[in-house]
């Protein structure tokens, strides 16, 4: 065989060698545009969520994020979990699926039930999309090695084999589907609602068990986070937001002004300097559209009494 012969080859495999390396930088290139957006996407979404604000303990100056705030029930303390991707004490040893089984089925990493205490009863509508989003996310952050306190939580609530029992009665694991009869901002501000900002977890009252009474769904309650009063937050005129504009709606998500110009306190102040204010305008209108598309309900919520 003649030197050209094998030097046409060389020059053939060299050739292929170049393209498939040029492919390969093309490939990871992309992945890499690919990550970043889902980081992008998933800050987003965990804004929407309100996560920074139970997973950072403010009190004792923890790092975003770290877990250890103390959540005051009337079933006893809990303490928010490290979302960062500390191997030892966070989310660094998770796998996606791992992760979005925890939103939507309640589980830990284990197996274990979780306390529902944590908002799986909303996120259970969440797209898994979005939660693989959102892990991608915290996958992002600083790793931050913060063991939390173990909840200190009364017998027999205190059992964890127990809330696989709660989940069972309690539990609807059903992904939000789109309403064809409504519009797309519609769609967006309910899912938004009901899924991604659990606002009815807390502007929802409770059964006996601890369960949000979803055919009351968002009518206000006395009994919110850390013993909070939560309003009404229907369209009801006389005891709701039935006065209030979708602008004013909007308005509010994002500076926590009440169009009286009285400026919001307590939780709903943390939600919004936490991430709500994040939230692009167009989503702000959609929670609005859908809040004020929903029947009104009066209802009053009391004080409580010293």
């Amino acid at each position: 065989m003649s030197g050209g012969g094998r030097r046409s080859r060389h020059g053939v495999a060299a050739g292929l060698g170049l393209l498939a390396g040029f492919a390969f930088f093309a490939w990871a290139g992309a992945a890499t545009a690919a990550d970043e957006d889902a980081v992008a996407r998933g800050r987003y979404l965990a804004n929407a969520g309100g996560c920074l604000g139970c997973h950072t303990n403010y009190a004792g100056n923890g790092a975003p994020y770290a877990g250890g705030r103390a959540l005051a029930t009337p079933f006893g303390t809990f303490y928010s979990p490290n979302l960062t991707p500390d191997p030892a004490t966070g989310l660094g040893g998770w796998t996606a699926d791992r992760f979005v089984r925890a939103l939507t089925h309640g589980r830990r990493a284990d197996g274990a039930a979780y306390f529902p205490v944590f908002p799986f009863t909303s996120y259970a509508r969440m797209r898994p999309g979005d939660a693989h989003d959102i892990f991608a996310y915290f996958q992002s952050l600083e790793p931050v090695e913060n063991s939390v306190p173990d909840h200190d939580v009364g017998f027999p609530f205190s059992i964890r084999a127990l809330q696989r029992v709660w989940q069972w009665l309690f539990l609807d694991a059903e992904t939000f589907v789109d309403d064809p009869a409504r519009s797309a901002e519609w769609n967006r501000g309910a899912y938004l609602v009901q899924a991604l900002a659990h606002c009815g977890e807390c502007h929802t009252p409770r059964n006996a068990f601890g369960a949000p009474q979803w055919d009351k769904g968002l009518i206000g309650t006395p009994d919110g986070p850390d013993g909070e009063r939560v309003p009404n937050i229907t369209p009801d005129p006389a005891t709701g937001i039935g006065d209030w504009s979708e602008a004013d709606i909007a308005s509010f998500l994002e500076s926590g002004l009440k169009p009286n110009y009285d400026d919001v306190q307590g939780s709903m102040k943390e939600a919004i300097r936490d991430g709500l204010k994040e939230l692009n305008k167009a989503d702000r209108t959609a929670i609005a559209v859908y809040l004020k598309s929903l029947p009104p309900v009066e209802n009053r919520v009391p004080r409580k009494t010293q």
